[in-house]
């Protein structure tokens, strides 16, 4: 593929929830690019439309949720007849979310790393065999073959005795074993893209710093690209190469790691660094928190939807009109009327 495209590219995307009381605009215009062999970082509080915006791309939007707007642009390598390589760029939200097309991709180009392996697998069925029919719906019909692939993959998450934690049910497995199931199942099929969402949630801290381990490590090994979706901002400073900052289905601010985390720009990005517990805190101080908390998707306030907790709002800008996400800097981007008057389009 092309060095210069992305791997993934989304453009102005809008997901909207079409209920009976109005209408839940829970992704609003979101945009970002995910190149080859990095990893992304997605971070919000909970309800800011980070779990819509994954499902989007996996077209598994649940009704009455749907596209309403925009592209999923997705670039690919793919084999021709005469055994030459073609580039093909394929745009998912034309696609039938039912589809062979949608299916085919969904699994074997862009897997998923769901947030509670627990109810993730069957449990009547041994992880084995949810491993393998993956495997044999996307890589070969031998289920010799696939047997044995499974159990490599296994050996490959760090999962002791591979064998016979083949013939376990989810049940029998350990938190951290059974995310390790997880994460083999997500790379049975060779993902060019893994998405991660919440991944270390409904673990203890020592499995989840063996978990982020493993992903770093599998990551660097296949040359997969992860969009890794959390809250937890201490998270994304050890996976991330980019992070995207989402507030109410909007992209309060992008960009490079080391730029959020060191010169965040956007008054949301800085409340949220201010709240995470620091080594150099002052003990038994409250740790700073943000006034108020995310309005209900039915009330988004007018302008800016950050402006009603921001201190740094500005009276009859803020609150009259919503900033268009603009370059503040070499990697960086805002939105923010501390830094342009420009107004985003509807």
């Amino acid at each position: 593929m092309n060095d210069q495209l992305p791997l993934l590219s989304v453009k102005d995307l809008r997901a909207y929830f079409h209920l009976d009381e109005g209408i839940v605009k829970a992704v609003d215009g979101v945009t970002f690019d995910i190149q080859a062999g990095h990893v992304l970082g997605i971070v919000g509080e909970s309800g800011c439309g980070k779990s819509v915006t994954m499902k989007a791309i996996l077209r598994i939007l649940e009704p009455p949720g749907k596209i309403e707007s925009g592209e999923i642009i997705w670039n690919r390598t793919v084999s021709a007849q005469n055994g030459s390589t073609i580039d093909e760029t394929i745009n998912l939200t034309k696609l039938d979310p039912h589809g062979k097309e949608m299916r085919a991709i969904r699994g074997a180009e862009i897997a998923l790393i769901p947030q509670e392996p627990m109810s993730a697998f069957s449990p009547v069925h041994t992880i084995g065999n949810q491993i393998i029919e993956a495997i044999m719906l996307h890589r070969t019909k031998d289920k010799r073959e696939a047997r044995q692939l499974a159990i490599d993959l296994l050996r490959d998450v760090g999962i002791p005795m591979p064998e016979q934690r083949l013939n376990a049910y989810s049940w029998q497995l350990s938190g951290g074993l059974r995310q390790r199931a997880m994460i083999a199942m997500a790379l049975s099929c060779n993902p060019r893209l893994l998405i991660a969402d919440e991944p270390t949630t409904a673990v203890d801290v020592t499995t989840q710093a063996q978990v982020l381990r493993l992903l770093r490590e599998l990551q660097e090994r296949r040359n997969a690209a992860i969009i890794f979706i959390t809250h937890d901002l201490g998270v994304i400073a050890q996976v991330a190469d980019y992070v995207v900052v989402m507030y109410l289905g909007l992209v309060m601010e992008q960009g490079a790691v080391d730029d959020i985390f060191h010169a965040p720009k956007h008054p949301y990005t800085q409340a949220l660094l201010r709240s995470i517990p620091s080594i150099n805190s002052t003990p038994h101080e409250e740790l700073p928190t943000i006034s108020g908390s995310i309005p209900h998707p039915f009330n988004k306030p007018r302008g800016c939807p950050f402006h009603p907790r921001c201190q740094q709002a500005i009276e009859g800008r803020c609150d009259e009109r919503t900033p268009a996400l603009l370059p503040v800097g070499e990697q960086q981007l805002a939105s923010c009327f501390l830094y342009h008057d420009v107004e985003r389009s509807s």
